[in-house]
């Protein structure tokens, strides 16, 4: 199990979903030992962040990396199509405030990173194994948590008072690897609820959302005219969502997660906790055989 970067740098273009702002984000290699760092170009300096849940600063809806004043929002499509792929090594450079949100899945990500190919490094890789649980709630009904198991396993269940989730399953269970991912929850969309799209824009979300890049519903059901991707694309986005969440540890995950109501905000504090309790994981590399499967990643030699 080596660390992974890309073999060439690749360029993409787009919105942000809640600033409305137009970036230009280019991915580029990056050395051994490196970890995932966006880093603002269009800055003097230049800010960069390099990951971990003590950067998050916002999660509103999304994930908010903060630093010097700065920061980039809505990171956690990338970061799960970052994960879904095994990418350890990536520099992010960005010309805004957002990451573009695309068709609001991890799908044209997971394009452009496996167009710019995906390289073997000679470093191994290090994974974050669960030791002990470790959980988290709110005052909402919301609650996240670990427990060890060898691989990665995500367990999430969603409750939302409206007709078009009676149609649609409420809990899923993802055994994680790059086939799974890709083919379970990359093409998942985000979703929002017209009723409150006032309130959002009044604060200065949602500016950049359309049917376009997100599921929108108005009391009746599913506003998009081609509907779902799947009929229960709703939780398997949350488990997206997840994923690019969790990968802001720095390392692979070796555990289960399970979470029930949970968004952006729980997801950082179970990371945060974790990492204030020593005796809850260990860093380890797997030489023989590895808990997940990223065979189907297109790794170049």
């Amino acid at each position: 199990m080596h660390q992974r970067t890309l073999a060439h740098p690749i360029k993409a273009k787009g919105i942000g979903l809640h600033t409305g702002h137009e970036a230009v984000m280019t991915l580029r290699p990056a050395p051994e030992n490196t970890g995932i760092v966006f880093r603002r170009v269009d800055l003097d300096p230049v800010v960069e962040f390099k990951v971990s849940p003590e950067i998050v600063g916002e999660t509103t809806l999304c994930t908010t990396i903060v630093k010097e004043g700065a920061k980039v929002a809505t990171i956690e499509h990338l970061m799960s199509a970052l994960a879904g792929v095994g990418m350890d090594n990536l520099f992010v450079d960005i010309t805004a405030d957002e990451v573009p949100i695309m068709d609001g899945s991890a799908s044209h990500f997971i394009f452009l990173l496996q167009s710019a190919g995906i390289q073997k490094q000679q470093a191994q890789r290090q994974f974050i194994r669960i030791l002990k649980p470790v959980r988290v709630e709110n005052d909402k009904g919301g609650w996240a948590e670990f427990t060890p198991y060898e691989g990665f396993r995500l367990n999430f269940s969603i409750e939302f008072d409206h007709p078009a989730f009676k149609e649609t399953a409420e809990s899923m269970s993802l055994e994680f690897s790059c086939t799974a991912y890709f083919k379970e929850v990359a093409r998942a969309r985000t979703f929002g609820f017209m009723k409150d799209m006032e309130v959002l824009r009044k604060n200065n979300l949602a500016l950049g959302a359309s049917l376009d890049n997100a599921i929108g519903l108005d009391e009746n059901g599913v506003m998009n005219e081609e509907g779902l991707r799947n009929k229960d694309e709703f939780v398997r986005h949350k488990i997206l969502d997840a994923v690019g969440d969790l990968y802001m540890a720095g390392h692979p995950i070796v555990g289960e997660f399970t979470a029930h109501k949970s968004g952006h905000a729980l997801n950082n504090q179970l990371l945060r906790a974790l990492m204030a309790q020593p005796d809850a994981y260990e860093i380890v590399t797997y030489i023989d055989k590895p808990p997940i499967d990223y065979n189907s990643s297109k790794v170049l030699p």
